[in-house]
């Protein structure tokens, strides 16, 4: 089931803290900079109840892939649960290859977004920025999983600077507004809890990032114990950064102003503070960037992890002898990330990779509830046996209740 002896390993150089920050860095790159104005978008001044919502679903899901972590520490980490849970190979391939292209249609949406903050600098031509950006992102991933965590580490707290900043120039105006004590209590409506559930959908996509953990095990010290610690510091710090940010986004702004904006949070920025909104700009520019990195390093792990255990190509499984990465792997992630990036919008990305991502959660709370059926007692660290079985559930219901609603549209 594990790694065959006589390989090559990867380098085992993260510990709790640079794996929290690896888990932080690629949460809050992928959404809150971003999605903000587009969660406004659907859900209004309700936008931070769709984040609640979001953070309930992916929370119990978290707990999940801790105990399922300590059981099952490899690389390829959801492929490996599903296959452990129901003996099949090809189910264990499926769900690898579909948390895989998560990671791309992550990395893809970031990078899109990333041009977007860029622009408040200078215009470039969007290929070739794209282009440039996924090479060198490549290139920090092969580089080595300390070097390129710690580096990622270092922008991740300028990046939670960059909140903080929102934070603190934008508390006092969410405090005063009159849409301050009714944004957390959205009225009985369909219409409006419609909006909100679409809302979740996308502020769901903010809050990927803590399953991509598991995806380093191999390249973490004592992951039984730190792989499960970390998921939770992540969870905590990334909801309480969000509801705040949230909050501030949409009573601080109009929300017409607000969903127009390619760069929203310079924009609340620039107003609650009356500074010039590039000082985020340039915060948001590296954010997003970090999340694209960490995005591309969990996509090569799985193919790599995937490889490992024979169920693809044996050379997604090379370990470049000097840097211990798995240079190939990392490649051909580089250029999927590039073509969806050229050819895909980015909110249409950003639901995709929601729905796949939702249907994974369903799935993996799922083998953890078989698992424990079994009895099995592998891992020093377990959950309620609620905990998966509602995640299921609710990770399910918020892909059919959107589905409908698409569909109603």
């Amino acid at each position: 089931m594990l790694k065959r002896a006589g390989e090559p390993a990867l380098k085992r150089g993260l510990g709790f803290v640079l794996l929290t920050l690896y888990g932080v860095g690629v949460t809050v790159g992928a959404g809150i900079y971003v999605l903000v104005g587009k969660v406004s978008a659907e859900a209004g001044i309700y936008g931070p109840v769709a984040f609640l919502i979001a953070a309930f679903v992916a929370g119990l899901t978290a707990l999940s892939y801790g105990e399922l972590s300590g059981r099952y520490p490899v690389s390829a980490g959801e492929a490996v649960y599903l296959n452990e849970a129901f003996h099949s190979r090809v189910l264990g391939t499926i769900i690898g290859l579909m948390v895989a292209l998560t990671g791309l249609v992550s990395a893809a949406v970031i990078t899109l977004g990333f041009v977007g903050y860029l622009s408040a600098f200078v215009e470039t031509p969007e290929v070739l920025t794209l282009c440039f950006i996924v090479a060198l992102l490549a290139g920090l991933a092969i580089w080595g999983i300390t070097e390129s965590v710690f580096l990622s580490g270092i922008i991740t707290l300028v990046e939670i600077g960059g909140l903080l900043l929102v934070i603190l120039f934008g508390v006092d105006e969410m405090v005063a507004s009159p849409d301050s004590g009714r944004m957390l209590l959205p009225p009985l409506e369909i219409g409006i809890w419609s909006g909100v559930m679409s809302g979740a959908l996308l502020a769901f996509f903010a809050f990927i990032g803590f399953e991509d953990m598991v995806n380093v095990a191999e390249e973490v010290r004592d992951p039984v114990r730190t792989i499960p610690r970390a998921i939770v510091a992540t969870l905590v710090i990334t909801t309480t950064l969000y509801l705040l940010v949230s909050a501030i986004s949409v009573t601080a702004i109009p929300q017409a102003e607000l969903i127009a904006s390619d760069a929203p949070l310079a924009l609340v920025f620039e107003r609650t503070s009356g500074m010039d909104g590039k000082i985020l700009s340039g915060v948001a520019v590296f954010a997003v960037l970090n999340g694209a990195l960490i995005q591309m390093i969990m996509g090569s792990r799985i193919l790599f992890g995937l490889a490992r255990q024979g169920w693809m190509p044996k050379f997604l499984g090379l370990v470049h002898p000097g840097r211990q990465t798995p240079v190939i792997a990392t490649i051909v992630i580089a250029v999927a990330v590039l073509a969806l990036a050229l050819l895909f919008p980015l909110v249409g990305l950003a639901a995709a990779t929601s729905y796949i991502t939702l249907t994974v959660f369903t799935l993996v709370n799922t083998a953890l509830l078989w698992i424990r059926f079994r009895g099995d007692t592998v891992g020093l660290w377990h959950v309620p046996i609620w905990v998966p079985a509602v995640g299921a559930a609710s990770s399910a219901a918020m892909v059919v209740v959107n589905a409908v609603s698409v569909l109603g549209q």
